[in-house]
């Protein structure tokens, strides 16, 4: 019994001395394996950095608004029996474009004038009579009243008629009308809306800290999304006196003009003030920065004893525009930085630098 059991401790030792003689064998040739490894080299794209002019901008949204806007209505109540304008036509200031039933009035209104010239003669005689002493003052008075009342009951009527008439308070295009002839309509029923739209405004905010960098007559360039290849000139006509002390905002209005008249009241926009050219900036592509915890980086490329290698930067980025950065600090005009590959790079990582347009912007965005 002892004779088997020294035979069987004997084989489990055997065993684990051949497993663990095999592992050690292993670990030894991965280790000089990993020895005489050649270092790894990462393929990667790159630019060379250099300076040139940037232009700030400050970025905002608003609405588009017409130069004058309103919705035309009637004052008085009435059956409409002319009108004088159609749909989405321009029309002049002063023109007429919608009458209302004035029969009436103006009948009333041929009956004062009619008995008018009577009423000045007999004034004009009372004052010839008055000199001569042949009536009295009180004639006289009542004579003027009378000529004097029926000028203003004709003054009154006239005022009436023109009140029952809709004329365009200014050149503008009008829209789609809302009634139709012969329709009664009720004081304050929108007949139409008529814009001046030669000149349109836009009206955004800036944060207070903007301030300083805005100006009356400032250039700023515009774009809506009906017009996405087409960029509008403004400039700025007027700056709210007040901040608002619960968003620290400020309202900004620009002119922008509009003599082929795409721009329409309503549309969305978005707004960027131009501000004075700086020189000498450096200005890379999105893709070249990478973001951490710590901050912005870029990989920087340089010479070590003949090889090249990444070397992480830190950097301060500025305004972002499209597919470009403006860096305000960590690198300088002549550095080579990593544009693409960056994910599997260290600090003195070797690299191998490729060409690859995989970055590059197409002029057409793909279909899906």
């Amino acid at each position: 019994m002892k004779k088997w059991m020294a035979i069987m401790l004997l084989i489990a030792l055997a065993l684990f001395g051949s497993v663990i003689g095999f592992n050690m064998f292993k670990q030894k040739k991965i280790a000089e394996f990993m020895a005489n490894r050649p270092e790894p080299e990462f393929p990667v794209t790159s630019m060379v950095t250099k300076a040139q002019d940037w232009v700030p901008t400050i970025e905002a949204i608003g609405f588009i608004e017409p130069n004058q806007g309103v919705t035309l209505s009637t004052e008085l109540a009435g059956t409409i029996d002319a009108i004088t304008f159609e749909s989405g036509k321009p029309v002049k200031a002063e023109q007429l474009l919608l009458s209302l039933d004035s029969s009436v009035e103006k009948a009333n209104l041929r009956a004062s004038q009619a008995k008018l010239p009577a009423a000045r003669a007999k004034y004009e005689r009372f004052q010839n009579l008055f000199k001569k002493s042949s009536i009295s003052k009180d004639q006289l008075d009542d004579a003027e009243a009378s000529y004097r009342s029926l000028e203003a009951d004709i003054e009154s009527l006239k005022a009436t008629i023109a009140r029952r008439e809709v004329r365009a308070p200014f050149s503008g295009v009008v829209g789609l009308r809302n009634v139709f002839l012969g329709q009664y309509l009720q004081p304050g029923t929108d007949i139409v809306r008529l814009e001046d739209t030669k000149v349109m405004r836009l009206r955004f905010t800036v944060p207070q800290t903007d301030i300083s960098n805005i100006t009356l007559g400032q250039i700023i360039k515009i774009n809506v999304d009906a017009y996405p290849q087409t960029q509008f000139d403004g400039y700025i006509t007027a700056i709210e006196p007040a901040v608002n002390y619960q968003s620290g905002l400020i309202q900004v209005q620009a002119n922008i003009p509009n003599n082929e008249g795409q721009l329409r009241s309503g549309m969305f926009a978005r707004a960027s003030i131009i501000m004075p050219t700086v020189k000498e900036q450096i200005v890379i592509p999105q893709s070249a920065i990478t973001f951490t915890l710590y901050g912005e980086n870029v990989y920087v490329i340089h010479e070590v004893d003949g090889m090249r290698r990444a070397k992480q930067v830190v950097v301060k980025a500025g305004e972002r525009r499209g597919n470009d950065v403006h860096v305000l600090s960590g690198i300088k005009a002549g550095d080579e930085i990593v544009l693409s590959g960056q994910v599997r790079l260290s600090n003195d990582t070797k690299v191998r630098v490729v060409e690859n347009d995989a970055l590059a912007v197409p002029a057409q965005t793909p279909m899906l």
